[in-house]
């Protein structure tokens, strides 16, 4: 069952989160949530559920402007001082753990632009569930560009499918960050890991190789 609590965000006031600590745990995991919904959202349910079964813990956190219940995310600067709150309150409730950070998309990415300003403390990678490399319909790679500056290893979780990462602009990108990162590719998936019915894959054996994939490379940290 999971925990709440609330922390502080320097200049944002406080945010609620919440602690799923199994036992015997053997890894923190500091997961943010995407741009469209909050750190209750089914999907991350399901992740931190999936991870506590395999010795992980997960702090799920709000960012500010979801707290608020506001639609427009928060500024960069506001975002990337949530996850380094997060990742502090981590440190405090978990303190024995090894931490890795990361997230579901606008997460994932305010995540990695706080870790390219500066290392997160105790986080010894980043585990991106569904990296937002461009808008859909407009492929690009200018939002890759921070990664250059990410110290700590990274792993890329992407459905084939999606539209917000055109393969032919991830895997180049994954490419050029050398052995700082590992890209895990989810066949049929698309952002939000959806598969269609054709594949003849369940959303429970999704799930369940996304949180395999997680603990497997942070177990090899």
């Amino acid at each position: 069952m999971s925990e709440e609590l609330t922390f502080e965000v320097p200049g944002s006031g406080r945010v609620s989160a919440l602690l799923d600590h199994p036992p015997g745990a053997t890894l923190g995991y500091v997961l943010a949530h995407g741009a469209g919904a909050g750190m209750r959202h089914p999907f991350l349910e399901a992740v931190a559920q999936r991870l506590a079964a395999r010795g992980v813990a997960t702090l799920r956190y709000q960012f500010p402007y979801m707290e608020a219940k506001r639609r427009r995310t928060d500024t960069p600067a506001v975002a990337t001082a949530a996850v380094r709150a997060a990742v502090a309150e981590a440190c405090v409730r978990v303190p024995l753990l090894p931490l890795i950070a990361g997230g579901k998309s606008f997460g994932a990415r305010m995540t990695s632009t706080a870790a390219a300003l500066e290392p997160l403390p105790n986080v010894r990678g980043l585990a991106f569930l569904g990296f937002p490399l461009h808008p859909p319909g407009k492929p690009a790679a200018s939002r890759a560009e921070h990664l250059e500056r990410v110290t700590v290893p990274m792993l890329f979780l992407q459905g084939t499918r999606d539209e917000f990462a055109d393969l032919e602009r991830l895997e180049p990108v994954v490419s050029r960050l050398g052995k700082r990162a590992t890209l895990h590719l989810v066949e049929g998936g698309d952002h939000s890991f959806g598969v269609l019915k054709r594949s003849g894959r369940t959303r429970d054996e999704v799930l369940d190789e996304l949180a395999a994939a997680v603990s497997g490379w942070a177990a090899g940290l």
